[in-house]
């Protein structure tokens, strides 16, 4: 008796290992990524565009022009939600209706501001953590006066963990709206890791949209969205490369340059001590950023307003917060999401917008500018 329990014992181990054997298998044989350089479809307006009023934008009118970047946490990142990455349970939204609760509650929000320019990030597309909802449908239905471009960072195959709520698979990117005719739009793969880590980081890019103005420059773009998971410093200090390279181009060709999103850093090097955070571990993607590496004429929004206020009169509020367990207003807090511009903008402001974390565990971030003739 006791050696049949045996090999039913060993039968189901064997079974189990096999069964693991094969999903390495699975995942690693569907990994993927896409090339680099690869242009992007630029979506036209489904109404009338009341917004810009002119095809380019008019240097000599001088307009202050607005941009905003969220993260939208796919949809699924309220006050409720945590997530398992980062010590929590979470790891699909709580239903449909609350991934189109949270992508509509952000959308509307930031309507409110009549921005001139959106960047999102963590848009899904089809996702089991989203429960296939089009997320980017949900936005052009909510900007149908804007031109969009969206750019896939995202498509992993099954995650079969957690266990009883498993993530899946999920295909998701950058989306950019613009008041202005987008002349062409441009996807960037980032460096990541070679390692086991690449399966749990994202196919890192970033996109590149030109928008005309009545001048010789173009106002260029940069949607940005860097590693947080499964990367080291040397990875990080390498998506940061590329990222300038490709910005001092542009800004050594006369443009104007915007770099705004998720930087997966402490944008202003202090946020512990700013938001009182009580953790002692820093993870990587909560490190100060490297202030010291931007490339000259290129200032960190969010640095230049701490420096200039002091860490006492810092009042913005966060735009990212711990996710290891539902938010209740005493979560550690970072500023992560900022905008790094050229010098021939002229800023007139760069601040949160404080949705309290509502519908994604990131706060948007304005900024209101003019381009110098």
């Amino acid at each position: 008796m006791a050696l049949k329990i045996l090999k039913v014992i060993v039968g189901v181990l064997v079974a189990l290992i096999l069964a693991a054997g094969a999903y390495v298998a699975y995942v690693m044989a569907s990994y993927y990524r896409l090339d680099d350089n690869l242009a992007l479809t630029v979506d036209t307006p489904t109404a009338p565009n009341e917004g810009a009023g002119t095809a380019v934008i008019d240097l000599a009118a001088e307009p202050q022009l607005t941009v905003v970047t969220a993260n939208l946490g796919f949809g699924a990142y309220n006050q409720a939600f945590d997530f398992f990455m980062d010590g929590g349970a979470g790891s699909v939204a709580a239903s449909p209706e609350a991934v189109r609760k949270d992508i509509d509650g952000t959308a509307e929000a930031l309507k409110a501001l009549r921005p001139t320019f959106l960047l999102f990030q963590e848009v899904d597309i089809d996702g089991t953590r989203s429960h296939h909802i089009n997320e980017y449908d949900l936005l052009r239905a909510q900007y149908p006066a804007l031109y969009a471009a969206f750019c896939q960072n995202y498509d992993s195959p099954f995650l079969a963990w957690p266990l009883y709520a498993p993530h899946g698979a999920n295909k998701a990117g950058l989306a950019t709206f613009s008041a202005y005719p987008i002349a062409d739009g441009l996807r960037r793969s980032l460096p990541i890791s070679e390692g086991f880590g690449k399966f749990l980081d994202l196919d890192r890019c970033y996109s590149i949209c030109r928008i005309p103005t009545s001048g010789n420059a173009e106002l260029v773009l940069f949607n940005v969205h860097l590693s947080a998971y499964g990367a080291d410093a040397d990875i990080m200090a390498a998506q940061r490369a590329t990222l300038y390279e490709d910005m001092v181009r542009e800004y050594q060709a006369g443009n104007y340059v915007i770099a705004g999103g998720d930087y997966n850093h402490d944008m202003i090097g202090v946020s512990g001590e700013v938001y009182g955070n009580t953790t002692d571990a820093v993870e990587s993607w909560a490190k100060p950023y490297d202030f010291d590496g931007v490339p000259e004429g290129f200032t960190v929004g969010a640095k230049a307003k701490l420096d200039e206020t002091g860490v006492a009169e810092f009042a913005d509020a966060a735009t990212c917060r711990d996710a290891g367990r539902p938010y209740d207003g005493t979560n550690d807090r970072w500023v992560m999401d900022t905008f790094i511009y050229s010098d021939n903008i002229q800023v007139s402001a760069c601040e949160t917008v404080d949705l309290d974390f509502a519908y994604s565990d990131h706060n948007p971030v304005l900024l209101k500018f003019r381009l110098m003739p």
